[in-house]
């Protein structure tokens, strides 16, 4: 499934990507799936540049700057953040909060990552972790109803670990961190594209980032990496892989901006690469918002107005305004954004923000409620656990949740692999400290 190698997947996903972002291929539909279930490889090449011809509905109603320097022009005035004035001692201590909740919300999402929320609620009541409040135990066999696990669960479930499984999510932080100690604010797509090939192994890849490592392998320049065959320009990869530029600008969003922008640009365009934007903006603000409202306002502002993941944050934000519960935000964001891929950009966003404001601070019930949405659960509860450690610290992490991963994190990064989270925190702030000191210099 998302074979960047198969044309079957390939096509499939060229036009789903492009139905839901308001292109007149619906008479497509029919013939690729028939080509696809054949596997007419001559029908679907056809079918593809008829894709790349089908033009746009005129009564679309939205306006997303694809091209990145469009995107930054796109940003006329969002909101500055508060700089971080706090001492190291502290700062630290946050950063440490960032990379530990990080790692325990995207283990406490890894079993059931790609699940529907059907089948997670399914899963989670018949292994009593309804609602969760900890790792997802194993049950096996499997409840009636339930097919599968993610294919991670032998490694991922409660008592399965002895340090923090391996994940896309935490990887491409810990690649993020290793990006900014070698090349700093300077930071270019090219930079990041030589470090993937280099410490990245294709295989532990995903969707856009796979078919961007397959297009510069065959040859494509950074700059148009990401175009070629790559039908999940806008999904999450931009996204899960932001927080690190956050981290290294605690207060500072516009810093933290320009850094995802020159590493979103390398594998997405559209959403994908404004979800890079906002998770970058969301983290960075945590630092010194006030309140997760507030950081979310800040990240929001950062997102080019008339675009689909403006108006999903602002609704998610919205409906919290209004006193809403849970369960109307729920069915806000499915009329909304429903439709959309479980990796995509938009919903995950939606899904994160809605976590965070309904989850009041708790990172358990936090992590738990973007957990029962399905979607992408790892990357979010990931991304939601970066904006509460930074907020709180680790000491927002229960000790029970802390103690299972020993203060290590596995990665396929190289160079990387068991790393101990709390000298993560320690190099990042390094990163902050040594930036500040060139910009007064």
């Amino acid at each position: 499934m998302h074979d960047v190698l198969d044309l079957r997947d390939i096509v499939l996903d060229e036009w789903r990507q492009l139905d839901s972002s308001g292109y007149l291929v619906s008479e497509l539909e029919a013939p690729i799936r028939d080509a696809v279930a054949v596997g007419d490889l001559e029908a679907l090449s056809a079918l593809e540049q008829r894709l790349h011809a089908a033009p746009r509905n005129p009564e679309w109603p939205y306006s997303e700057p694809s091209d990145p320097d469009d995107i930054v022009a796109a940003l006329r005035a969002p909101s500055a953040g508060e700089r971080w004035t706090g001492d190291d001692e502290l700062l630290e201590q946050r950063l440490h909060g960032a990379w530990l909740a990080r790692t325990v919300g995207c283990v406490m999402g890894k079993p059931i990552e790609g699940l529907d929320r059907a089948t997670v609620e399914r899963y989670l009541r018949a292994a009593g972790a309804w609602p969760q409040t900890g790792y997802v135990p194993l049950v096996d066999p499997l409840p009636d109803g339930v097919t599968h696990l993610h294919w991670s669960a032998p490694v991922s479930v409660a008592g399965a670990f002895d340090a923090a499984p391996r994940d896309d999510d935490t990887d491409f932080t810990v690649l993020g961190l290793h990006l900014l100690e070698t090349y700093g604010t300077s930071l270019t797509a090219d930079d990041v594209a030589r470090e993937w090939l280099d410490r990245l192994p294709f295989t532990q890849t995903f969707t856009a980032e796979r078919a961007t490592y397959r297009n510069l392998i065959q040859g494509d320049p950074p700059a148009s990496a990401a175009v070629r065959r790559n039908p999940y320009r806008e999904w999450v990869g931009a996204l899960i892989r932001a927080d690190a530029f956050g981290y290294a600008a605690p207060g500072e969003p516009a810093v933290a901006v320009s850094l995802a922008l020159a590493d979103a640009r390398l594998s997405h365009r559209g959403n994908g690469i404004y979800g890079g934007v906002w998770a970058a903006a969301l983290v960075a603000a945590a630092f010194t918002a006030p309140d997760v409202s507030s950081a979310l306002r800040t990240a929001a502002s950062w997102v080019p107005t008339g675009t689909r993941l403006r108006e999903a944050v602002d609704l998610v934000l919205a409906v919290h305004a209004g006193g809403a519960g849970w369960d109307a935000v729920v069915d806000e964001m499915d009329a909304l954004v429903g439709h959309y891929d479980w990796v995509h950009t938009i919903n995950n966003a939606a899904g994160i923000s809605a976590a965070l404001l309904w989850g009041e601070n708790d990172f358990v019930a936090s992590v738990s409620r973007v957990n029962t949405l399905g979607w992408d659960s790892d990357s979010s509860a990931a991304t939601v656990g970066s904006v509460l450690g930074a907020m709180h610290g680790p000491g927002i992490v229960p000790a029970a949740l802390a103690e299972p991963i020993d203060d290590t994190l596995r990665s396929a990064i190289r160079d990387y692999d068991r790393s101990r989270i709390s000298e993560l925190a320690q190099r990042t702030l390094r990163v902050v400290q040594g930036r500040r000191q060139r910009a007064a210099a």
